[in-house]
């Protein structure tokens, strides 16, 4: 095992619109501490407790057309990790590869069929 599952993440125009959403949808609370303003928002409970879903702004978003290949559906994980070094090491001789972009306490990667994920720490 390389890390633990931090939270699911969909892209969005509105994150905190649909945070709203899916907390009356799935009665899962708004946890503000671990938002972001508009741009970040989650819901679900802290990094590591399940289930957890968070929202990021993503202004020029097309929607997903089901089940239309050439918009198909849009998300990325984040993995919480306890040493980012050793992390990115097993990552990266599991098929990854690293992708332009990172912040504090995470880095961007893409899985084998080139699907983003984050590799977070805290």
């Amino acid at each position: 095992m390389v890390g633990r599952m931090r939270s699911t993440v969909i892209d969005c125009p509105d994150p905190r619109a649909l945070a709203g959403f899916y907390a009356e949808l799935l009665g899962l609370p708004l946890i503000e501490d671990n938002s972001d303003g508009d741009e970040w928002v989650v819901l679900g409970g802290p990094p590591g407790h399940q289930p957890r879903i968070a929202f990021q702004q993503a202004p020029g978003l097309r929607a997903p057309d089901w089940p239309a290949p050439d918009r198909p559906q849009q998300f990325h994980l984040d993995v919480t990790v306890d040493d980012i070094e050793a992390a990115e090491k097993a990552a990266l001789a599991l098929g990854a590869r690293r992708l332009p972009g990172e912040g504090e306490g995470f880095r961007v990667y893409a899985d084998p069929a080139g699907h983003p994920f984050c590799l977070c720490w805290d």
